[in-house]
């Protein structure tokens, strides 16, 4: 069994850190409220730490779970940051949403202390990862890979290494420009079928078995059509996650109309006040007036 350091106990880093510790590999956490720490130890055997650096000291492999570069860079290389203390030959696997010129960077000062990181995304959202079966999406050394790869498993469905430092974050720019476009699409056609005065759920269950069909009409076309949004998730992450794709695509020259265009509904949202409501909630737009 390995020892291990899970930095970041969120809504998907504490039900991933519990299945690392369910596998019976030695888990050190560290969250930054410490009370959200304490309440992961009285479910989970392991250690608590006050610190990344703390939680990194004796780790084989070290993970996070943060909320953007900023917050990456903090756990890392701040003044109490993991890298302080993380071991040659030890492998940091970020599992955070960020852009893929941090994922470079770490990567470059990893390699500097003989030491690995891997960039590794999730897909799945909070119901993925309370139930194991997420998708990881990595970016980095192949050797790396290979010594974390058998720990994915504990609560990764489908894990796979998509090429070098920061492809795992590209990989995941893909994912959130599909689900954008998708959400939308599937928001007016709901939309359009209401104003029709058709049976949706009757339409549904057609179109459900053909081309159209997608994850986001099967789990999400009916709450839709509830006006139900309050959970999943959230406006604010995607727009966090759009900002990363759109400077991406600045920089790499990609064209992205519809993408630019779904991240100004999503700020129409949160500009109605619902930050912490689900992506899908785009419906809201086309209903509500």
């Amino acid at each position: 069994m390995a020892r291990l350091a899970f930095i970041g106990l969120g809504v998907m880093g504490f039900p991933m850190a519990g299945h690392l510790a369910r596998a019976g590999h030695t888990v050190t956490v560290y969250n930054r409220t410490a009370a959200t720490r304490e309440r992961w130890l009285a479910r989970h055997p392991g250690q608590g730490a006050e610190s990344p650096a703390a939680a990194a000291e004796t780790a084989d492999v070290v993970f996070s779970c943060v909320g953007n570069d900023d917050d990456l860079r903090a756990v890392t290389i701040g003044p109490s940051g993991c890298f302080g203390t993380l071991r040659p030959g030890a492998v940091h696997v970020d599992h955070s949403t960020t852009s893929a010129l941090v994922a470079r960077e770490l990567a470059s000062r990893a390699r500097a202390q003989r030491a690995g990181f891997v960039d590794a995304p999730v897909s799945g959202g909070q119901r993925g990862a309370e139930e194991g079966t997420l998708t990881c999406m990595c970016g980095g050394d192949a050797a790396d890979y290979a010594k974390i790869e058998p720990l994915l498993a504990a609560y990764a469905a489908s894990a796979r290494l998509l090429g070098p430092s920061g492809a795992g974050q590209q990989t995941k720019m893909v994912n959130q420009i599909c689900c954008a476009g998708l959400l939308q699409g599937l928001a007016e056609a709901l939309a359009f079928g209401q104003q029709a005065g058709l049976d949706m759920p009757a339409v549904l269950a057609v179109i459900g078995k053909g081309a159209a069909q997608s994850w986001q009409m099967d789990n999400r076309a009916a709450t839709m059509l509830e006006g139900r949004y309050d959970f999943g998730f959230a406006v604010d992450w995607m727009r966090k996650d759009l900002g990363i794709v759109l400077d991406e695509a600045r920089r790499n020259g990609a064209r992205l109309p519809v993408t630019a265009v779904v991240d100004q509904f999503y700020a129409a949202l949160q500009a109605r006040g619902m930050q912490r409501a689900d992506t899908s909630s785009l419906m809201a737009l086309l209903t509500e007036s």
